[in-house]
């Protein structure tokens, strides 16, 4: 099934979808154009949670694929990224959220052309953002991201998100194929589906950095000022009854080694986040720390569509297209696409 056709039986039901680069030049903006292009019956809203669509990557001073759109597409976007655009506008709306380049402003283009996208970089105006765009009538919103910036595809804002990979995450085709596999095994872990734990699970994140959970449901809460150095606060607080510890915030590789290093309790103990952009963990450790019998669960589950793929580098150097995506294609139960042969 080709990309377009899968996609549109896929947003039938959706309304926000964001799109994730494992690394600039991964095909990101290459994946956004094509469904701006391809979905011409769709009443399209755009905005971002990075800068994006510039002529050149502020960064590397490459030349990037502009975004383009179409003449009643609704784009929210900086007031100095609107004043860059190459399309006339309508003014909806300014809003109160402020970024490094100006104000936010929700506009109407008026005609066909490219434009540069700017969003916020706060979690929590980017989904008051993609509100307002339903609001003002799009059929789908599509969020375009900063490549070192994954959290706008938390299921609290974006309702599914396609990954984009390629040959600039790293010269071996080999290591961005096992960069690619093991973001997609943490965004697919498993979720909690227990009810009464997640409803014990969302007070907990709404109270503290750390709850613990025990086996008659009573809930411990930790007075830590943060997840990443808790290890030795959370083993302290374990016992044999301890069945869930839930974190907010980042769970990284320290935190994992250290609690390993202290207890041996944390086994078949389930350490629940609210969802996988909060996990920043190597395979080694990930495996290593499940291995020894640690469990991973999420609160909100990931939906991943599918993934994108760039054979090429900018920095002059590329893949072989078929193998790249045919490995890819044997090795996940997902569709990968190579867009850049259509485009």
């Amino acid at each position: 099934m080709d990309f377009i056709t899968y996609f549109l039986d896929k947003v039938k039901t959706l309304k926000i979808v964001s799109i994730i680069g494992l690394a600039k030049n991964v095909s990101k903006t290459t994946t956004l154009n094509y469904i701006i292009k391809n979905l011409k019956d769709y009443n399209l809203g755009l905005t971002s949670i990075g800068r994006d669509g510039e002529k050149y990557d502020v960064i590397t001073r490459l030349p990037k694929p502009r975004i383009f759109v179409r003449r009643g597409t609704i784009v929210a976007t900086a007031k100095q990224s609107f004043e860059r655009s190459e399309v006339k506008m309508e003014l909806l709306k300014i809003t109160e959220f402020n970024t490094p380049l100006g104000e936010i402003l929700i506009l109407r283009a008026l005609s066909d052309g490219f434009i540069e996208l700017a969003g916020p970089s706060i979690n929590k105006y980017l989904h008051q953002l993609c509100l307002e765009l339903k609001n003002l009538g799009c059929d789908l919103v599509l969020i375009d991201g900063a490549f070192d910036r994954r959290s706008y595809a938390t299921p609290l804002i974006s309702e599914a998100t396609i990954l984009s990979t390629g040959a600039s995450v790293s010269e071996s085709m080999t290591d961005v194929i096992d960069i690619t596999l093991h973001t997609i095994e943490l965004f697919n872990l498993a979720n909690e589906t227990n009810q009464e734990i997640i409803n014990l699970a969302n007070k907990i994140l709404m109270k503290s950095k750390i709850g613990i959970i025990d086996s008659n449901n009573s809930v411990k809460l930790l007075d830590v000022a943060t997840s990443l150095d808790s290890a030795k606060d959370i083993a302290d607080n374990l016992d044999v009854n301890s069945k869930y510890i839930v974190l907010k915030g980042a769970i990284t590789d320290k935190l994992l080694e250290d609690l390993m290093n202290i207890t041996e309790i944390y086994k078949e103990v389930i350490f629940l986040v609210e969802d996988s952009t909060k996990l920043f963990l190597s395979k080694n450790i990930m495996k290593k720390f499940q291995k020894k019998g640690g469990i991973l669960k999420v609160l909100n589950p990931i939906n991943l569509l599918c993934v994108t793929i760039n054979p090429t580098s900018p920095y002059g150097y590329e893949f072989d297209k078929k193998e790249f995506l045919n490995l890819l294609k044997e090795k996940l139960n997902i569709p990968v696409y190579n867009l850049l042969e259509n485009s």
